[in-house]
């Protein structure tokens, strides 16, 4: 029976074999679509290729030739692939991922293959089922666990050999205004004319795991982005990250949110996208402003914080102390924070933002028509002139001070 059954694992390896280009396509094609972190630059689309390939071959030789299973290595490409993957920063759980829906995928293709064979000794046909997922199987295990000890070394080498120079290159092009864009783009190695998006993750100073928990952020904005971020660990808790494409970045909001609020603790600010050396550095600015605000805010809840949300608020995070002056001017005795006068600045918000309609300022705040007119009649009577006194400076007052209530309450 093992005779017979190794000349069948052999017809079916010799008919995958006659298909192998287009079956290769197939698996790199669906791990693209599958795996965000799969979705690279050409140069290494084809490694990822070419070690696509190669496992692929190995497989099909081992099954066609018997080829003893302690005798199985990584090949070549595949090692050299994974520590790509280390070397841009992309999880190793999304490479071993790849390797065992690569393994499910290439089952199907040896069952259909041995179908077609239309082999009728049932005994036979069991065997030889059982026979392909294990030695498949095994190949994979082996090839997976020289593949772990390959991305990890990698990783060390790689993180100890460039995290403190990239870090150094970054700051440089950031502070130092007389480097011009193709020297930037020269020491990045990165097409500083494209448009940029700067985020700045961070996490609470009791953040027992903080360098893994930042790893997320990493993996989060390639997987809502679908492109490898440039980051640096700007201190212990904190890491910048830039996403870089010819065209304006798109981010998955909806997906972003919903993988920060799984994750302990981690927040993300994100920067408007912005063309060249200007929009690498601006966006980066914008970041860090929101963060500001984000730190500050009364409401705490949020995860993703964006620039553009809290525009005004943010570029006034540098001036607390001439804000806070401001809007005490502005809000006269509507800065205490005693649950009355909470409700009456959230009340007047709330109708301003709506363009002065009680109507609509009833329905947003679930009141009574007529409660909405007696707090805002007491609003104008605690600061002592009417809404039609400054409008515009009461409503930029009221929300700078419910995003930076720390700073200036």
């Amino acid at each position: 029976m093992p005779a017979e059954v190794d000349a069948v694992v052999a017809e079916v390896a010799g008919v995958i074999d006659t298909g192998l280009p287009g079956l290769t396509t197939e698996m790199t094609d669906y791990f693209v679509e599958v795996i965000p972190e799969f979705r690279h630059d050409e140069a290494v689309r084809r490694l990822m290729i070419a070690s696509t390939s190669a496992n692929l071959v190995a497989i099909v030789d081992m099954l066609a030739h018997s080829i003893p299973l302690d005798r199985i290595t990584v090949p070549p490409a595949a090692a050299e692939y994974a520590r790509r993957f280390a070397q841009h920063d992309l999880s190793l759980e999304a490479l071993l991922r790849a390797y065992r829906l690569g393994e499910h995928r290439f089952v199907q293709w040896a069952l259909d293959a041995l179908g077609r064979l239309g082999h009728t000794d049932t005994t036979a046909v069991l065997a030889t089922v059982s026979e392909l997922s294990e030695r498949t199987n095994f190949y994979i295990d082996q090839v997976v666990e020289g593949l772990i000890d390959i991305y990890e070394t990698e990783r060390r080498r790689w993180d100890s050999r460039t995290g403190a120079a990239r870090a150094a290159q970054l700051r440089l092009v950031l502070d130092n205004d007389q480097i011009t864009e193709a020297a930037a783009q020269e020491l990045l190695d990165v097409p500083m004319g494209d448009w940029h998006q700067a985020a700045t993750a961070w996490v609470p100073s009791t953040t027992t795991d903080a360098g893994r928990i930042l790893q997320n952020a990493t993996r989060f904005l390639q997987e809502t982005t679908g492109r490898a971020p440039l980051t640096m660990l700007a201190d212990d808790r904190t890491l910048w990250a830039w996403i870089t494409s010819p065209s304006e970045p798109a981010i998955d909001r909806d997906l972003l949110g919903g993988l920060l609020a799984k994750s302990e603790g981690l927040r993300i600010a994100l920067g408007a996208p912005g063309r060249g050396l200007a929009g690498f550095r601006g966006s980066l600015r914008e970041a860090q402003r929101a963060r500001a605000v984000a730190e500050t805010a009364h409401d705490q809840q949020h995860r993703l914080l964006e620039f553009d949300d809290v525009a005004v608020a943010a570029l006034l995070t540098e001036h607390s102390e001439d804000i806070s002056r401001w809007v005490a001017r502005v809000l006269a005795g509507l800065t205490s924070n005693d649950a009355p006068t909470q409700q009456l600045r959230e009340t007047l918000r709330v109708f301003l933002e709506l363009n002065g309609s009680y109507t609509q300022a009833a329905s947003r705040l679930h009141l009574h028509k007529n409660t909405v007119h007696y707090r805002i009649r007491k609003a104008e009577e605690i600061r002592g002139k009417p809404l039609s006194a400054g409008r515009l400076e009461v409503e930029v007052a009221l929300r700078v001070f419910d995003l930076l209530h720390s700073r200036i309450g």
